[in-house]
C-alpha cells in the first residue's frame, strides 16, 4: 500500500509478461507433460517453475487454456467436473500449421515460396530438396 494514497502499488512495467508469453509457457508445459492436465494441475506446475512469483489466479489459467483451445492449439476432454487439456499437435505440427496459414494469407503463393526458399540456409535447403524428392 502506498502510504500517501492507501492504494496498492501499481505493477512495475518490468514485472509484466510480454504479450503471449503466458500462453506460450502454458502450451510448452502441456507439450512436456506426459498426460493431459487440468487447469489446477497447470497452475500448480507453473508455480513450481516460478516459485519466487505469486501463484497465478485459477481463473487466469482457465482463461489462457480456453483461448488456446479456441485457437485450436489444445484439445479438451471432460474428466468428472474438470477439463483436461493436451496439445492438439506436436510442436512440429503446430509450426507447419502456422506456415500453411501464413501461405494461405497471401495471394501470390509462388512469390512467397520463392522468397522463403531463397532465404533458407544451405542445410535447410538440402533437407527441403530431399523431402521434395521423397514426396515427388
Amino acid at each position: 500500500m502506498s502510504a500517501s494514497t492507501g492504494e496498492p502499488p501499481a505493477p512495475r512495467r518490468g514485472d509484466r509478461r510480454a504479450p503471449g508469453a503466458l500462453g506460450n509457457q502454458v502450451w510448452s508445459l502441456l507439450v512436456a507433460a506426459e498426460a493431459p492436465l487440468t487447469a489446477g494441475e497447470v497452475r500448480d506446475r507453473l508455480h513450481r517453475q516460478s516459485p519466487d512469483h505469486p501463484p497465478l489466479a485459477y481463473t487466469t489459467v482457465v482463461t489462457i487454456l480456453g483461448r488456446l483451445h479456441t485457437k485450436g492449439l489444445l484439445t479438451r476432454s471432460l474428466d468428472g467436473r474438470a477439463h483436461r487439456y493436451a496439445p492438439a499437435a506436436s510442436p512440429e505440427g503446430m509450426a507447419a500449421a502456422r506456415m500453411h496459414r501464413a501461405l494461405a494469407d497471401e495471394g501470390d503463393h509462388a512469390a512467397v515460396l520463392a522468397r522463403f526458399v531463397s532465404e533458407l540456409s544451405e542445410t535447410d535447403e538440402a533437407v527441403l530438396r530431399r523431402l521434395l524428392g521423397e514426396h515427388g
